[in-house]
Order: structure tokens, then sequence, then C-alpha cells
């Protein structure tokens, strides 16, 4: 019998549309002439999932009984006798009731798929069995339901639907996806923004892999031995010109195409010659690589192709992208292959791409020389002179007459000049040596023999050797200016990027290690302080005693206790020298940092001393109001001239009374607040029951049923807390949200666990506050919205939010569905606390 194929449909969080895709896709196959029915299928009393439903033959479930409840399973047999084509079996890790032929869903699936049934299914990410604890170490939420991976790794097609986790929250929001008395805690718990986020990610990641492993499960079947890069990392050499945003682009592309593909773009500061680079639009480029996700680094280099294919090979790149060279014709004539050609010669396994651009094939420029006098440039002079002389030998004597010696010897001295500008010196003088011999054994009687018959001959010979060590002298000196201004150049273009790595970056220093080793070409560079790595980057370090005289670490010291460890090369004069600039940035950076940690432990100081500034200001003119009242009060009942009846005396003993009790409770704010700042408040942590506190803080407000809804489980844990200061916090935040509170609409004070935590929640629907001034409510002496100060010193927010966080809980404000505000309390089930 054929097996039957299995479609799942893998889904980040409930709601996203599985159930609802698959019923579609049924639709379709039905519309295609095939048998489909329903085998199971879960509407969660989801209107539009059961609207799909209409029109499928559907197989009538079977009814287990369990410890006195009903339960509707899958008739797994009633699904075999139909023997449809296509099977529709919603919830693949579903577990079954006791008593069925298999413990779990996905079982009955196998069984299906075993007897010729195609299936198709759905799953949620939480659900797979390797996944379990990484879901519930975001969600907080564990899962006993799960699906082994070989399970669905097994299946002939997996298929994410996805959805953005905002519209997901929405959905929720609308009522679409649980009913009204669930979403609030729903938004707040599981279908956080962030949980969907790292769970949609997780989905796609898992997918990804998947993938991955059905790509080498075909190469194995097949006997497809050679590597397949499947994903890329592309390396886009950039030279500060104006193709620079071409190549980027186009390598992004090209990184695009793969799962997982990287961009990383590279600078060479040595250039070739041909033009000086551009400072302002290679920042310009930095920030589009970075606009693209990619990656910026720079590498000093003499050899700018072995330079690149150096960097990309440490880089374990799979691409590299360069730009078509910018020289004219006559210039890559003169000078020979470009950097293309170097580098696709060396590049090895790693493909080159060499894109077009605008300003390929530029006007016609002088072609430069390389710098320095090379060795390399030193054997071409030599190559020319033994190319060139025999050649110029042959073309002067097929044209010699006895009036052409004035333009042979004129012709041989250009023959020397062009070896000392390509040359040098040591060239430059083999050239003139030989041209001197070549003229007199061709050109001067008697031919065919090397013999000076006149001393006026010797001296020319020696001024002409004079002249190509005269023209050697010239050439070296400016082609050492050369070498000198452009390692300056790169120096300087070095430093800068450091520089700005330090001020772009919050880790500094590790930017700044990164740098020290792209620049110099090492292979580890660790900052180190009182045997502590700081930072490090590249390979591990050998042990000290394992460093040689090359190839060693090198160490520069930073300051007292920290040093700079470097291995991979030694370094040069020159290298030691922007080194030692390297590490006054590095020290720059140590520098900043002890002083942000010094100003993180002043902040606290200038809080503290904003709120005693505040506090001056709000008692000037809060306490002095129940002051004013109790003192008016005392005053006219002490008056002896006054005829008091006994009502106006009642009513003035009330003012005073109420005027101190209003004074009392002011100060007593104004400690709390005091003590929260200070960081010395007292917490006596005991085992709270919610139904014991709540009463007490109705009674202390004075409402009733009418104006709050209670919505506590009755299998609410007792949690630890201080029940004098959570009856505080519940009575502020009651009392603000009743405030606010429209006419006619209860608030809501409900409860919940999530995690290891209880969640309180008092809900309003008044006019809310902006998202973007929630936080500004927990500050001290802030009343949002007041016209008037008869609210007292707007201190009930922050007093909750620090009685809150000194039981080791938190305070947060979120958007009631529909409009309003939602204080969440959360505290700790288990509080770990040493003490108070």
């Amino acid at each position: 019998m054929k097996q039957g194929r299995l479609r799942v449909l893998l889904g980040a969080a409930p709601g996203v549309g599985k159930t609802y895709t698959m019923l579609e896709e049924g639709r379709r196959l039905r519309a295609a002439g095939k048998d489909v029915v329903i085998a199971i299928v879960e509407t969660h009393g989801r209107a539009g999932t059961a609207s799909m439903t209409a029109g499928f033959e559907v197989v009538p479930r079977l009814r287990v009984g369990h410890r006195g409840v009903e339960l509707d399973e899958m008739d797994l047999d009633a699904v075999l006798a139909r023997a449809p084509e296509y099977a529709l079996v919603d919830e693949l890790a579903h577990t079954n009731a006791p008593g069925l032929a298999h413990e779990k869903r996905w079982r009955d699936v196998e069984t299906l798929l075993d007897a010729g049934i195609n299936v198709l299914s759905t799953v949620n990410i939480q659900h797979i069995e390797s996944l379990n604890d990484v879901v519930q170490q975001i969600t907080g939420v564990p899962q006993r339901e799960t699906v082994p991976d070989a399970v669905l790794r097994s299946a002939d097609q997996i298929e994410v639907v996805d959805l953005a986790p905002q519209a997901l929250r929405d959905r929720l929001a609308e009522g679409q996806v649980y009913p009204a008395a669930r979403v609030d805690a729903a938004l707040s718990n599981y279908f956080r923004l962030g949980n969907l986020t790292a769970l949609r990610e997780l989905a796609l990641l898992w997918l990804a892999d998947e993938v991955d492993s059905s790509l080498r499960r075909y190469r194995a079947d097949h006997g497809i031995g050679e590597k397949w890069e499947a994903r890329e990392r592309v390396v886009v050499a950039l030279t500060g010109g104006p193709e620079g945003e071409t190549l980027l682009r186009r390598g992004a592309r090209i990184a695009a195409r793969s799962s997982g593909g990287q961009l990383l773009a590279v600078h060479v500061t040595a250039q070739d010659g041909l033009r000086e680079p551009n400072p302002g639009a290679l920042a310009a480029q930095r920030a589009l690589v970075e606009s693209l996700g990619g990656s910026f680094h720079q590498v000093v280099g003499d050899d700018i192709p072995s330079a690149l294919v150096e960097f990309a090979r440490a880089s374990n790149a799979t691409q590299l992208v360069i730009g078509v060279s910018r020289r004219s014709r006559l210039a890559a004539l003169l000078t020979g292959p470009g950097i293309g050609a170097t580098v696709i010669r060396e590049s090895g396994d790693i493909d080159v791409h060499i894109v077009t651009h605008a300003a390929a094939g530029g006007r016609m420029r002088l072609p430069g020389t390389r710098g320095a006098l090379t060795l390399r440039r030193r054997i071409y002079g030599f190559v020319f002179a033994l190319v060139a002389g025999p050649l110029l030998t042959w073309l002067l004597t097929s044209f010699r007459s006895d009036d052409s010696i004035t333009s042979d010897v004129l012709a041989y001295q250009l023959l020397v000049v062009v070896a000392a500008l390509i040359g040098g010196i040591w060239p430059a003088l083999f050239a003139a040596v030989l041209s001197g011999f070549t003229l007199d054994f061709f050109f001067v009687d008697p031919l065919y023999t090397v013999t000076v018959n006149e001393p006026l001959h010797v001296l020319a010979l020696v001024l002409y050797v004079v002249i190509a060590v005269l023209v050697s002298i010239v050439v070296d000196q400016a082609a050492r200016r050369s070498r000198a201004a452009r390692r300056s150049a790169a120096e300087s273009e070095l430093v800068a990027t450091v520089a700005g790595s330090v001020l772009r970056g919050e880790d500094a220093l590790q930017a700044l290690v990164t740098q020290t080793r792209e620049a110099f070409g090492l292979t580890g560079v660790r900052l180190v302080r009182d045997g502590r790595a700081l930072a490090s980057d590249g390979e591990p370090l050998p042990l000290p005693g394992q460093s040689g005289e090359s190839g060693g670490v090198v160490t520069m010291p930073v300051d007292e206790s920290t040093v700079l460890e470097l291995h991979g090369r030694e370094l040069q004069a020159s290298d030691r020298r922007l080194l030692a600039v390297i590490v006054a940035q590095i020290a720059a950076a140590l520098e900043h940092a002890n002083l942000e940690e010094t100003a993180r432990g002043v902040a606290p100081l200038v809080a503290a001393d904003r709120v005693r500034s505040a506090l001056l200001a709000a008692v000037g003119h809060d306490l002095r109001r129940p002051l004013t009242a109790a003192t008016a009060a005392v005053t006219g009942l002490r008056a002896r001239d006054a005829s008091l009846s006994a009502h106006d005396r009642e009513e003035l003993l009330a003012t005073a009374e109420e005027s101190l009790d209003s004074l009392a409770q002011l100060l007593t704010d104004l400690l709390d607040v005091s003590r929260v700042q200070a960081g010395v408040l007292g917490v006596s942590l005991v085992d709270v029951d919610l139904d014991d506190l709540l009463p007490a803080v109705l009674d202390e407000l004075g409402i009733g049923p009418a104006e709050v809804d209670l919505d506590i489980p009755a299998d609410l844990p007792a949690f630890p807390a201080d029940p004098v200061l959570l009856d505080r916090v519940l009575v502020n935040l009651l009392s603000n949200a009743l405030r606010y509170s429209p006419a006619g609409e209860r608030v809501v004070v409900s409860a919940s666990t999530f995690a290891d935590t209880v969640q309180l929640r008092v809900v309003d629907r008044g006019p809310g506050i902006p998202a973007d001034r929630r936080d500004d409510v927990f500050v001290p002496f802030q009343r949002l919205g007041d016209t008037d100060n008869l609210t007292g010193l707007g201190l009930g927010l922050a007093l909750s939010k620090g009685f809150v966080e000194g039981m080791g809980g938190t305070l947060d404000t979120e958007e009631t569905p529909g409009g309003g505000l939602t204080m969440v309390v959360t505290l700790p089930v288990a509080a770990e606390r040493d003490g108070a």
C-alpha cells in the first residue's frame, strides 16, 4: 500500500490562522476533485474558523468518559473505515483521552499515513520537543503536550503560517482568538509583543534549519560530495570611490539570496596610486553598510589584492565583490593587469564578482608608481633592461649610418632613464653599463670589439653612469616620499576610523581591539587588566612562555594595570608608532568608562537632590493649606470674645481634625518617599491571601460592588508580600482608577498567575496616558492632568512603585484594550530575600 503524505502547518502562537489555512487548503483540494474529510478540527469558538468547516464531510467524534467528564476525541477507526484521500487532523500534539489506541494524536496520524491516507495537520512551535525548554524560558509557561522532532522532520511538507506579532495582538484585542474575559490576561502574559516576536523568530529559524537538513539528506541520498554553499558570506571591497554604493547594494542582494547570508565591507587603506580616497564618500558607504545589516572593516596593506583575499579567507567568505577598474585602457596597458585580475588569480575557491559601474574606464591619467621601490619593481627594472636593450640594439643596427651615432646614444640614454624610473638605481646602473658596452661593440669603430681608443670615450661612459645614478636617486626619493605620504594617509584614516568606533559604539574597547587586529593583520589581540581580559578578538593568544622572537606575543602597556597583547607577526617601527596612537585611544576609552562609572555612582545623588528640591517646593504649598486650616480652626476655638454655637464649635473641631489628618498623611508620605529614595525601606514579607486583604482596601476607600468588579481566581495561591505596603499600593491604585473612570464604568481588580509570579491588575476605562508619558507617572511630585493642588503631593504612584520594588516585584502600566489604563503589580510567588 502506498504511504500517505503528511503536510504540517506550523505556527508561532495560537491564533495565527493555522486551522483556518488548513481548511482553506481542504476547500482547494475539494474544488480539485479530491476526497477530503474533517477527521477533527478544533474551532475554539472562533466564528471565522467554524464558518470554514461548512460543506465538509465530518467524521463523527468519539465520546470518551474520563473522571466523570465526557471528552470528544478523533475516532481513528471511523476515519480508517471511511478511507478518504485526505484527512484534516487539527492539533498534532494533542494528548488523547486514556483508553484510546494511542496516547498521542501524532501516533494516530502515523496510522492514517500507513493506511495510505494523506493528512493535513497543525502544530505550534511551543509543542516541538527540542524547543520546549526554550519556549518556557521565553513565555514562562511549560508545555506538557509535545511532538518529537523526528515526527515533524519526517513530514513531506512543512509550512509556516506567519502573522506579524502586532497583528496577532490586534486580533486578540478584537476578540477573534479568545473570549473577551481572557483577552486582558492573554495580552499581558503569553501574548506580549516581545514573546510573540521571539516565538516567530524561533519558528522561522527552526524551519530554516529543517531546510538545511533536507538539503543535506538530498546530497547524501544522491551521492553528491561537493559542498553546496547555501548560506553566503559576501565581502565587498570599497575604495571610497563613487562606485561603492553600487557594489554594496549588489553584495547585499547576493547575501539575501540565501538564508542567513552575511554582508561584510572592507576598505584597504593603502591605495593603488591612481586616485585618492574620498573620506566623505567612505563614511557614507559605511553608514549604508550598517543600514543594509552588514559590518564595516578596515585593514592596512601595501598589496591590495593580497590584503583583500587574506581578509576574505579569514572571514570564511564565499563571495568577493569588487568593482571593474576605473583606469583607462591606456593606463591599464602601461601598468599591466589591475587589482581585479590579481584577486581572481589568488582567490582560490572564493567566487569573485567584478561589477561594472558608471565610473569604469575613467579619463586618461598618468600611471602612478606603486610607492616604495619594492623587490618586484627592481626585478621589473632588470627584466626591462634585458628585454628592451637587445630589441633597441636590433632596431638601431637595422638603420645604422655614419651620422646616426648621436641619436643612437640618446636612445640608449632614454633606455637607462626608463630603467631608472621602473626599478631604481641598480637596474639603471645595469642598463647603463650594458648600454655602454653595446654602443662600443655595435656602433663605435672598430665595430664588434670592445676597445676604448680615446680617453674621452671613458669620460663619456662615466658621465653616462652618473646620469643614470642621478636619475635613479631622484626616482627613489620620489618613491619614498610617495610611500611616506600614502602611509601617513593610511594611518590618519585608520586613526579616524578608530576614533569613530569609540564615538559610535557603546563597547568602545571591543571596537578598538577588533580594529587593531584587522589593521595590522594579526591573528589575535587581547586587552588585559589585572589578569582579566576586558576585550579580545581573533584566535586565543598563546600562553606565557610559548612566544618567540617571531610571531610571539607583543605587549603594549596602556596604564599601570592594563596591557594590550598582540599575536601574529613581528611589528615594524612604523607599526609600533601607529600602535601607540591606538593605545592612547584605548587609554582614553578606559578613562571614559571610568568616568561613566563615576557618573553612574553620582546619578542617585543627583536624583536625590532633585527630589529634595521638589520636596521643598511642594512643602511650601501643599503643607501650608492643611496647616493654615488647622491653625485657623484652633484660633477660632480659643477666641474669648467669640460666641460660638455648639454647631460652629463642632464644625471647627471637624476642620481641625481633617486638616491634621491630612497633614499627618502628607508627612507619612514624605517620610516614606525619603526612605524609598534612600534605599532603607523596611519590608516584612509574609504569605498574603488576597481574599483577606481586598476587603480592608475596599473599606478604607468606602467603595462597594457598584463601583468595582473583582476577578480573583479561587485557586490563586498565597504569595510573599508586606501586607501593610501592599494595602497602601492597592489603595493608591484603586483611588487613581476611581478618580479617572467615567461615570457608570466600574473599575476591575483581577489577579492571575504567570510563570513564578502573581499579577494584580487594576483596570480603568478612563482617558489613559500617552505611551511616551507613562514613565512620568512614577516620578515624585507629578500630577498628570491636574489643574489644582488639592490632590496631594503627587507621591502616590511613586510610593507605590517603591513599595512594590521593595517587595521584589514590579509596577508597570499598560493600555486597557478599548481605552483606559491598566496598572500591573507583579510579585514573585517564591521571593528570595535576605531578611527584611
